[in-house]
């Protein structure tokens, strides 16, 4: 059934040209397919929806996650592009400056202009 078909993430957006700009520029998506209000874009073998909505941003959870290797540089390098982190409370974590460490593994998280929630994981 379902568990052999590909699945895509959709991020929902109010301005498709600003996140095109975020998602391209800023995380180094690359653009694969424009379609109606919304536009396919890969990162490493995922495709990813970006669609406008009147909803966007309304999601409280986390919406995409990144498997990186380091999570620092990730940190750093998207700092430098003006990504601000999140800070949350959350059981089982400590925060480290932007990352929260936990069993095994480290995340951050950060809004895209919409206000969808990304992370980035490094598995330890």
């Amino acid at each position: 059934m379902l568990g052999k078909a590909d699945a895509t993430p959709m991020i929902a957006v109010k301005d498709l040209d600003r996140a095109r700009k975020f998602y391209e520029e800023t995380l180094g998506f690359q653009a694969q397919e424009e379609w109606g209000e919304g536009v396919t874009l890969k990162s490493g073998g995922t495709a990813v929806n970006v669609y406008k909505s009147e909803f966007a941003g309304t999601n409280k959870a986390t919406a995409l996650t990144f498997d990186v290797d380091d999570i620092e540089a990730e940190v750093k390098e998207l700092k430098g592009k003006g990504v601000f982190f999140e800070k949350y409370d959350l059981p089982g974590l400590e925060p480290r400056g932007d990352l929260y460490v936990g069993e095994c593994m480290k995340t951050a998280w950060f809004k895209d202009p919409d206000g969808n929630i990304l992370s980035l994981i490094e598995a330890e």
